[in-house]
């Protein structure tokens, strides 16, 4: 049985957005949902398809990736995140999706739903709420600079059209930088699994490193 809308859900869908995007959130990602892990029910691209043709007989949906555009679109206005091992440039279909507002906000995070305005030049990130979203992408190394910060405040503030509530700027930032661990160019890293990680300055000691010290050990006993 499916559970009644959340106030933050209720919100983001009265906004702005498209009515397939709405139908597709609503009659293709929510349904079967897990509430307790926000997981849709795994991604059928033909049961989509013709859910959002419904009885057009011009098929306006005919392909995966025009699914993966309405995704996007859900993305953006945070009602679906994508997994870390997910992009939309490559097929869902059989996958699983976030939708981090279908359950109620912890209260911590109840009046950040409530606040929507433009970016800022002084905006920063709620670190609790980039911790949690962090943690649900499946990002590794959850530090970021005021470079970072500065770099998505000063794209968005080109976009003075575009307004959000602060956990929806939050998610967006947490999205960006999951995008930028996984870009390549991204350094000092070390890999785990698929994602680059910052390694801390002093922690790892290269083989090249251990074997001198081992040497240098070895000579002053002798």
């Amino acid at each position: 049985m499916t559970s009644s809308l959340t106030q933050a859900e209720l919100a983001v869908l009265q906004s702005p957005l498209s009515n397939d995007c709405r139908v597709l959130y609503l009659l293709g990602l929510r349904v079967g949902a897990n509430q307790a892990t926000t997981s849709s029910a795994p991604i059928d691209y033909k049961q989509l398809l013709a859910l959002l043709n419904g009885d057009n007989k011009d098929d306006t949906y005919q392909r995966g990736r025009q699914i993966n555009s309405l995704v996007k679109q859900l993305e953006q206005v945070g009602l679906v995140a994508l997994p870390l091992e997910l992009d939309l440039e490559h097929t869902i279909n059989g996958k699983t999706l976030l939708l981090p507002l279908l359950s109620e906000p912890q209260s911590d995070f109840e009046q950040l739903h409530t606040r929507h305005s433009a970016m800022t030049a002084t905006w920063t990130p709620n670190k609790a709420l980039f911790e949690e979203m962090a943690s649900l992408l499946g990002i590794i190394d959850k530090t970021f600079d005021e470079n970072e910060v500065g770099e998505f405040i000063a794209y968005w503030l080109g976009r003075p059209s575009s307004v959000f509530s602060e956990f929806q700027w939050t998610q967006k930032f947490a999205n960006n930088i999951k995008r930028k661990r996984l870009a390549s160019g991204y350094a000092p890293t070390k890999v785990v699994g698929t994602q680059k990680v910052k390694v801390a300055a002093g922690i790892e000691a290269d083989d090249n490193a251990k074997k001198l010290v081992e040497k240098y050990a070895a000579t002053k006993k002798s």
